[in-house]
């Protein structure tokens, strides 16, 4: 729809108008991945890059089973230059791919079926991959058990496994080696829906305590949406939850995907606690250690942003939720209204620019004021101490001014001057002999399992405005 999922120019332009300049797609199918490009084309006034999904690839899955971390690297490299991708993203490591079966992983240490890994393998491999390539940005993780009661315990596990890996970014400074998105749908205690209560405190306490780990939350906003998503059986669940349209897509040797129309209703004692549980996690954690996110479109439409914001300035306005809009079971199953805490404006800039900026490793020349920066700016026309929800969100949907590459863009809300920004990716060299053996792997299995030749894999260089290469020099991993 329009309002959950807007066309390419229009996604450009509302993320424009609130003062978004750079933009990541977060999980892009390989073998699609010129499809995302020919969007990306058409997408005007920001910046953008995509994470291709590596936790459910056959490669990746053969080549950790074997504890070949260098051909994992290589594949890893090759597939980020091939693809014009930015990250390794993993999606319910493991269990993507039982799905083409039918089944799934519900644990780091349950078998993928006919590969003879684990989901536990699969995230501390890619870690170390991505720390042997030295890559701009930390592995990029959906744990396992999504949207369960009780999954918990599965994110602090899945985080706390590769805490002993250290970062080496070889492009950007970031500190941290995990980073885990949407933390809210992964932040469930309880053992079923009627006994479901938020455990966004103690997620939280873990996030706080550890350096090596960076979240986003993926707040439900309460919207009628769309929920898109590699997770392919947890799509199906939520078709049997909701009753509603269900699509469902394999793609070949490297993911799957569901779709399935999804109404958050503020009635709903469900809908509200995943309400809460969002804020529980905003209002505990270090404001340095998460970014502001709503699983666009997963828990929300990205133009609630300014409605997340205003949540978080304004005491006052969320109690007015709490009272008035949503289910008892929001502040029953859940610690928001333990707290008086209040955001600053300073804390928003941090959770909406600098801490994006750094972990993706992009704070050389964005999410600052600092030398060097690029001419990216945002002005909003509101008192800093204002606490009246409804102007704090007008204020951060329609910014008063923004700045593009020092180009006035955007005036009051609207878009004054269209522009194309770049396509960032990485590519990451590596050494001749191993990519030689990685190819004459990679040609057998494109003849035998693929639907596409080798050839016809890479994305051409006509497929952006422009490109901004981040180059990285991995020729030592032999």
């Amino acid at each position: 729809s329009g309002f959950s999922i807007p066309p390419t120019f229009k996604t450009g332009y509302q993320y424009s108008g609130m003062g978004y300049t750079t933009v990541i797609e977060a999980a892009m199918p390989p073998l699609v991945a010129r499809h995302t490009h020919e969007e990306f084309m058409d997408l005007p006034q920001i910046d953008k890059a995509a994470m291709p999904l590596f936790g459910n690839s056959w490669m990746v899955l053969e080549y950790l089973k074997n504890g070949d971390l260098s051909m994992c690297a290589a594949y890893v490299a090759w597939l980020l230059r091939v693809t014009k991708g930015f990250a390794i993203k993993i999606v319910n490591p493991g269990g993507t791919e039982a799905w083409g079966w039918g089944k799934n992983v519900h644990g780091l240490d349950d078998e993928v079926p006919y590969f003879g890994i684990t989901p536990r393998e699969i995230v501390t491999g890619l870690t170390k991959v991505n720390e042997m390539l030295g890559l701009p940005h930390s592995v990029h993780v959906h744990p396992n058990n999504l949207g369960h009661p009780g999954n918990w315990e599965t994110t602090i596990d899945t985080m706390d496994c590769v805490k002993d890996i250290k970062a080496k970014p070889k492009f950007g400074d970031r500190d941290t080696v995990y980073y885990n998105t949407h933390l809210q749908f992964h932040s469930y205690g309880g053992t079923s829906w009627k006994d479901c209560v938020s455990k966004g405190v103690e997620t939280a306490d873990y996030v706080n305590k550890h350096k090596h780990v960076m979240i986003d939350v993926g707040q439900v906003t309460l919207d009628e949406t769309t929920t898109m998503t590699a997770d392919g059986p947890m799509e199906y669940d939520l078709h049997m939850t909701n009753g509603l349209k269900w699509a469902n897509c394999d793609v070949e040797l490297e993911t799957g995907s569901g779709v399935v129309p999804f109404i958050y209703s503020p009635k709903g004692p469900v809908y509200s606690l995943q309400w809460a549980i969002g804020l529980d996690i905003f209002l505990y954690t270090n404001p340095e250690k998460l970014i502001l996110t709503t699983d666009h479109p997963n828990a929300g439409p990205f133009i609630r942003y300014p409605r997340v914001i205003a949540w978080l300035l304004s005491k006052e306005y969320r109690d007015d939720w709490i009272q008035n809009r949503v289910h008892k079971w929001a502040a029953e199953k859940s610690h928001i209204t333990e707290t008086d805490r209040e955001y600053s404006m300073y804390d928003i800039a941090q959770i909406t620019r600098a801490n994006s900026s750094k972990v993706l490793g992009l704070s050389g020349d964005r999410g600052h004021l600092g030398v060097g920066a690029k001419a990216d700016i945002s002005i909003y026309d509101i008192d800093p101490e204002e606490k009246s929800g409804k102007k704090i969100e007008k204020a951060f949907l329609e910014a008063a001014y923004v700045l593009k590459d020092g180009d006035v863009v955007v005036k009051n809300g609207n878009v004054v001057k269209e522009v194309y920004g770049d396509t960032i990716f990485v590519n990451a060299e590596i050494n001749e002999s191993l990519e030689a053996e990685l190819l004459k792997d990679l040609n057998m299995k494109f003849k035998k399992l693929y639907s596409v030749n080798m050839e016809n894999y890479p994305v051409q260089d006509a497929y952006a405005n422009s490109w901004m290469p981040i180059n990285i020099d991995a020729t030592e991993i032999q």
